[in-house]
């Protein structure tokens, strides 16, 4: 049976990895968004189940202890986490999984599932980076110094990652993205050597 392949995309606030992603959901089949579970309570037109799964922290802690998250992390005195059973039985189908975490979560990812995709978006210039933030308008200049701060932090863990992909112009972040995700799909692995036995048995 042909297992999907775990996309793991990670990127500065601001790169745009959010709208790539959405759209490589909306043009590619056999692809799945990945929902993280949290703790904090829905926002106003958050559903759970869509959004993300909402539970309790005695719920959260006990799935800790089970080891049934892929990564999770406490931000804020709540926590975020991808559950692993959900991620684990989504691949077994065939099904691809996109799952849009920051570089600390990705590493984690990579630790529990090696086989995982590691893809960084990165933004054309730290100039422009900027620009783009500031152009939503809804900062303070001290609060867009600390998120190009980040940025940087992130950014330094690139090599960790096994692709990047420069978003300066959408459509062609688009090609590169749908370039790895075939050429990954097309990758030599114990899938194909199955498929291989199958024809045999079939002659």
């Amino acid at each position: 049976m042909y297992e999907g392949h775990l996309f793991v995309i990670s990127g500065p606030s601001g790169t745009g990895k959010g709208t790539i992603c959405r759209m490589i959901l909306e043009e590619e089949t056999g692809m799945s968004l990945s929902i993280s579970m949290t703790t904090r309570r829905p926002r106003p037109g958050e559903e759970d189940g869509k959004s993300y799964y909402f539970v309790s922290h005695e719920e959260f802690e006990n799935k800790i202890e089970a080891k049934g998250f892929l990564e999770y992390a406490q931000i804020y005195g709540n926590y975020y986490g991808t559950p692993k059973q959900e991620v684990l039985d989504t691949l077994k189908k065939g099904i691809d999984v996109i799952l849009e975490i920051d570089t600390q979560g990705a590493i984690q990812v990579k630790k529990h599932y090696p086989k995982s995709v590691l893809i960084f978006i990165l933004p054309p210039s730290m100039a422009e980076l900027r620009r783009r933030i500031t152009a939503r308008g809804a900062e303070t200049v001290e609060e867009i110094k600390l998120r190009m701060s980040k940025a940087m932090k992130e950014i330094s863990f690139i090599n960790e990652y096994d692709y990047y992909v420069i978003n300066a112009e959408l459509a062609e972040s688009l090609n590169r993205m749908n370039a790895i995700i075939m050429t990954e799909r097309s990758r030599v692995s114990q899938t194909i050597y199955d498929m291989i036995q199958k024809y045999e048995e079939e002659m």
